[in-house]
């Protein structure tokens, strides 16, 4: 039996292999590099700076996440108009130029107006995604926007424990120099990448193609159910966030003795469990994302939870770990979901606005942060995160559904 591919997805020969989905995680993760491993030294940074406290270190975590978030809509529609590798290629070189002028800023508002720029200019995930849509559906891409959260979680692993490293040697600061040229390698490697082209189908035979497709697929999901899939994925972002900007300060108010090293490899712990064991949790979930997602919020309240009382290495890599699962669960599932919802409709504009939802769920966890730090100390985020845990696992149960 012959399945037909939804009119809006490309041909199967139209697509991209396994070894160019590869190629594309590769240049993601070069990108995000810097974009994600230097933003939890801003408590080093910023020092260096004229922000001796570093007080506005939750401020400025989400700098370039709120301006991300402004741009990615418009930066998803000229996609789907100009094209897809287009649009990637812009982002991967406002990224490089914004790192360079971050590296050579002497002044802590330079450094802000670095930032922004960084935000603005970049938007590799959406820009990345919305690739990757364009060539693949279904289960396939499932899989592909999976593997890009493992390049995120490789760059999160990596990238802070090379950071604190060469901290005795390179200041955090000047880092943004070096790392700039990372997002020139992907473009360079992008450029080499075909633009996905979509088939197209005769005006006469257009309803019986898209007769086929339900058939062979089911509908697309409802507006509803994309409307869903952006509360989690503010809900999750949020509650995962929200402990970012100020765990290398706990750790080393809890651990007097650890090193950058150590705090590093702490605050990349739950990301290297994601990398063992998405693949795993992909298959276990794919037809039920909504109970893996429930599940996911529930195990990141208790990771999230445990870090008010540890006061240990282990009791702190533990509740990493549990946080690490959590955050395996929620991102496969979200992947899943949002594979589903991409069927039939403009992936640009698409991943653009969840884009923007994902980035306005980490403003509003860089600001809680920042507001429960000044009141209650580093562990205090962590408490905030574990209550929006648990009302969105509360609210994945309530809105299960039976799998198509």
């Amino acid at each position: 039996m012959t399945t037909v591919e939804p009119l809006s997805r490309p041909t199967e020969a139209a697509g991209l292999d396994r070894r160019q989905v590869h190629a594309v995680a590769a240049c993601y993760f070069v990108a995000s590099f810097a974009a994600l491993g230097l933003p939890p030294y801003l408590t080093e940074i910023l020092p260096t700076l004229g922000d001796h406290s570093g007080h506005w270190a939750g401020l400025l975590y989400v700098v370039p996440t709120v301006f991300t978030a402004l741009g990615a809509p418009l930066w998803g529609r000229l996609a789907d108009r100009f094209g897809q590798k287009r649009l990637l290629l812009r982002a991967q070189l406002g990224l490089s130029v914004s790192f360079l002028l971050a590296g050579a800023a002497d002044s802590l508002p330079a450094f802000t107006a670095a930032l922004v720029l960084q935000g603005l200019l970049g938007g590799t995930f959406s820009a990345t995604n919305g690739y990757l849509a364009a060539a693949l559906d279904g289960s396939r891409l499932s899989k592909a926007l999976t593997l890009m959260q493992g390049s995120a979680r490789a760059a999160l692993v990596a990238a802070p424990i090379l950071v604190g490293a060469l901290s005795p040697w390179i200041d955090p600061h000047r880092q943004y120099l070096v790392m700039a040229v990372l997002p020139l390698t992907a473009a360079a490697l992008l450029n080499s990448l075909p633009e996905p082209v979509r088939p197209t189908v005769a005006p006469a035979s257009r309803a019986a193609a898209a007769t086929a497709a339900t058939a062979a697929t089911g509908p697309a999901d409802p507006p509803g159910s994309l409307r869903l899939l952006y509360t989690f994925e503010f809900a999750f972002v949020f509650a995962t966030i929200i402990s970012f900007p100020y765990l290398i300060t706990l750790v080393q108010q809890r651990l007097p003795g650890a090193g950058g090293t150590v705090a590093g490899l702490l605050f990349a712990l739950p990301h290297l469990v994601y990398l063992v064991a998405a693949g795993r949790v992909h298959a276990a979930v794919e037809a039920r994302p909504r109970s893996g997602l429930a599940l996911g919020f529930a195990l990141v309240a208790v990771g999230l939870a445990g870090h008010a009382p540890a006061h240990s290495l282990l009791t702190f890599a533990l509740t990493r770990a549990v946080l690490g699962l959590g955050m395996t669960f929620g991102l496969v599932c979200l992947a899943v979901l949002a594979a589903e919802a991409a069927r039939g409709r403009a992936p640009g504009r698409m991943f653009g606005t969840r884009e923007t939802v994902s980035k306005c769920g980490a403003v509003a966890a860089g600001l809680a942060a920042a507001l429960a730090n000044g009141s209650g100390g580093p562990a205090a985020p962590v408490v905030t995160g574990t209550v929006a845990a648990l009302a969105a696992a509360l609210l994945a149960l309530l809105t299960r559904r039976s799998p198509r």
